[in-house]
């Protein structure tokens, strides 16, 4: 799961490209889309986790997979980094039956020959997120010299993501079902008509996406993924896994852990996601960190934007944002370029993406805020939309090849992170299937984080009328696996600190890694996050409990 890095110890460090960091705040983003939950009616914390069908011991004596960990990869040159692919059967229950997925894979051979220890993968988060992107946007520059010097640094799209193929998309091809699954449904839907408008306009979206990625839907769960990534252990000649994943990346180095525990060298999960946690508990601990962070926004502005802030207190902040929020709420704003303008979510959607990077997207927020307050949403729509950074004509034309990956077929936009993000989240774990579950859940979402909550709530819809999974809530069952490092941010508003916390505790094991500041995840921010992950990847060095590194 940004800009450029500092050297100066204490200061935030963050890695040099703004795309991954700005991707993945939208991948994460619980208000406009779908949140990071394990959503279900089935048992909570104390649950079992049920499986389709159990893996062995090790899948790959299996004489049915031995095709696909027999593999050997071939790196080609894909601009400044090694591209490959890799082949895995898109259902292991039946990997025969002639279907697969091919893997898009991007390397960056950094490791010293005599220091080498073997392949970092990495995952940046969404879930959606292109790990290709990630490596060809050059994180192996932005993580540490001794990390860099001892590993060769891979990542990959994972099924159904990015270059992979085949790709999920909900795009349909009419465009009369495609605006009819984008209709938003206002922050809190409170008569009958609101809420039937709000249900038709979720469950027109799911129907997209069942048309357009039908056959695809029910194989792009991240256990899954997690049976993908051992397959490419074994393809990079690893006997054991060295691993990073940011956010939605911890779901499934957990998936990874729970699977494989004895095939796991290091692990470090930055911004947790505790998979004990039901679908309301997770929207009402997102949706209360997105109010608490937007708050920390007018308490700290002072501090990280100086003069440029939309107030000169806190107060006058916090009257702005109000103000803006009933105006929107009568009438959108105008955006150039746009019939619709921008309305109170689209407001809170921007609010809520601004609050990843504090350091990075704080300045350009109270920029938006105060043109905004002037009646002109259109940079307020630029940041709901991502669009911080105007987009380069030549990109596509420029892209590097994708070492012989087939690219995404026409009806599949280069990025499709919002229909993986749709589709992972709404299998990964069933949703009620009986909307009164999410109109009941609206009163105690407005009560703990307001218009958050209740947007929160409301983006959970789409999964609601969703093919089944077979996840549960459940703790993590992971004997065996060796000490693995989760790293908390206290003001992470995506993924709470404390689902850091029971995450590490779940581990057995498990050691926290606490970074006192705002914002989404550690590692890459801090020179002191950044010192001990290193020092835990590269030496196994333990994390004594209680260790906090402050911004």
């Amino acid at each position: 799961m940004i800009l450029p890095r500092t050297d100066h110890p204490g200061e935030f460090l963050v890695f040099r490209t703004t795309a991954r960091r700005r991707v993945l705040a939208l991948a994460l983003a619980v208000l406009g889309t779908t949140s990071l939950a394990a959503c279900t009616t089935g048992p909570g914390r104390d649950g079992n986790r049920p499986r389709a069908s159990a893996a062995p011991a090790d899948p790959a004596a299996r004489p049915d997979l031995r095709r696909f960990y027999g593999q050997k990869l071939s790196w080609r040159p894909c601009g400044d980094v090694q591209c490959a692919s890799l082949t895995v059967p898109m259902d292991y229950a039946r990997p025969g039956d002639g279907r697969t997925f091919v893997l898009s894979l991007a390397r960056a051979a950094t490791a010293v020959k005599s220091k080498r220890l073997g392949s970092l993968v990495l995952n940046p988060g969404g879930p959606g997120e292109s790990g290709v992107r990630l490596v060809e946007d050059g994180v192996a520059e932005d993580l540490g010299r001794g990390v860099r010097e001892r590993f060769d640094v891979v990542s990959f799209d994972p099924r159904g993501v990015g270059r992979s193929t085949p790709a999920l998309t909900c795009l349909t091809g009419n465009r009369a079902e495609e605006e009819a699954a984008v209709d938003e449904a206002p922050l809190l839907p409170r008569t009958d008509a609101e809420r039937t408008a709000a249900l038709a306009g979720a469950r027109a979206q799911a129907a997209a996406c069942r048309k357009a990625s039908g056959p695809l839907l029910p194989h792009v769960g991240t256990d899954d993924a997690a049976r993908d990534l051992d397959v490419l252990r074994a393809a990079l000649g690893e006997r054991r896994l060295t691993y990073v994943g940011w956010s939605y990346g911890t779901s499934l180095g957990t998936s990874y852990a729970e699977q494989f525990p004895r095939r796991v060298r290091a692990m470090v999960l930055d911004g947790a996601v505790d998979p004990s946690l039901d679908w309301r508990q997770r929207v009402l601990g997102q949706s209360t960190g997105f109010r608490d962070a937007v708050e920390e926004y007018a308490e700290s502005c002072a501090d990280v934007v100086g003069d440029g802030c939309p107030g000169a207190s806190p107060e006058e902040i916090r009257a702005l944002i109000d103000r803006l929020l009933e105006r929107t709420r009568q009438e959108p704003l105008p955006v150039d370029g746009s019939e619709d303008g921008l309305d109170a979510g689209g407001l809170v959607g921007a609010l809520s993406v601004s609050m990843y990077t504090p350091e990075a997207q704080w300045e350009g927020l109270s920029e938006a805020l105060r043109a905004a307050d002037d009646g002109d949403g259109t940079r307020l729509a630029a940041l709901a939309a991502g669009d911080e950074e105007a987009p380069d004509a030549d990109a596509e034309e420029d892209a590097p090849d994708a070492g012989g990956v087939a690219e995404p077929v026409s009806d599949v936009p280069e990025d499709n992170s919002e229909a993986a993000l749709i589709a992972v989240n709404c299998l990964d774990v069933p949703h009620p299937r009986d909307p009164r579950a999410y109109w009941d859940a609206l009163a105690p979402a407005r009560e703990a984080a307001g218009d958050y909550g209740t947007s929160g709530v409301t983006s959970e819809l789409v999964c609601e009328d969703w093919p089944a999974g077979t996840q549960r809530p459940h703790r993590v069952d992971a004997a065996g696996v060796p000490p693995v490092l989760v790293v908390g941010t206290t003001g992470d508003p995506a993924t709470p600190y404390d689902e850091a916390v029971s995450l590490a505790r779940q581990f057995p094991g498990g050691m926290l890694l606490s970074f006192d500041a705002p914002g989404h995840t550690g590692y890459g921010r801090d020179a002191c996050v950044d010192r001990k992950v290193e020092a835990y990847l590269v030496s196994l060095t333990k994390v004594r409990p209680g260790t906090t590194c402050a911004s």
